[in-house]
């Protein structure tokens, strides 16, 4: 992928984050983020990852854990980790009783506690810069960080236009607004403010996800 969706990141408020929980826009817009989650293989990658550390880490966070599908299932196969979520939402229904749960802004809360492996997904491209940099300082209280943003190119763009019939109104709004608020690779570790002690790995796929990993040298 060489065209870019922007040379600069554009923020727009995105539908989702507005609605109340149980409004039927929202409701749908949470199962097309599941299926789109399936297609890019966002969870997957996170498990890959945290499989082939798994004597390094005891402890997880999921920022922006959602409905805490990806925490449930790392509480089922890693039995003896702490797993923790946090989201604006409260507790979601269904959860496995051993995910920590903590609910509200973790921007404002600053204290991440001090998991050893922090994850997100599509969650980043939220911020702007100051508060990138701000979260970076926060994120440094762990090991290994593992996210997955959208990509700001034109491919993903027109991936989305393809996709757009079997997605809802606040789907497509916000699939497009989230791709253009997107990362290239070579931006996030910078725009976290990541010391010279942390190294980095990026994978752009062809499905519009960049995947960055970055963990303490």
């Amino acid at each position: 992928m060489t065209r870019r969706a922007g040379d600069a990141r554009v923020l727009v408020p995105e539908l989702l984050d507005s609605l109340p929980v149980n409004d039927p826009g929202a409701i749908r817009s949470r199962a097309d983020l599941r299926r789109l989650d399936v297609f890019m293989g966002n969870s997957r990658w996170v498990l890959q990852r945290l499989a082939a550390a798994e004597q390094s880490w005891g402890s997880f966070l999921e920022l922006g854990a959602g409905d805490g599908r990806l925490c449930s299932l790392i509480a089922s196969r890693w039995r003896d980790k702490l797993i923790s979520g946090w989201d604006f939402v409260a507790r979601p229904a269904g959860l496995d009783q051993r995910v920590n749960w903590r609910g509200g802004d973790f921007l404002q809360a600053g204290d991440l506690g001090c998991p050893d492996v922090c994850s997100g997904a599509l969650i980043l491209h939220h911020f702007g810069s100051d508060e990138l940099l701000r979260l970076g300082e926060h994120l440094r209280v762990a090991r290994r960080l593992l996210f997955v943003e959208p990509v700001r190119h034109r491919l993903p763009l027109l991936l989305s236009m393809f996709a757009s019939p079997f997605l809802g109104r606040v789907t497509r709004h916000d699939m497009r607004a989230s791709i253009r608020a997107g990362f290239l690779p070579g931006e996030l570790g910078p725009a976290l403010g990541l010391p010279g002690d942390w190294k980095t790995k990026e994978t752009a796929t062809f499905r519009g996800a960049l995947r960055f990993e970055a963990w303490r040298i």
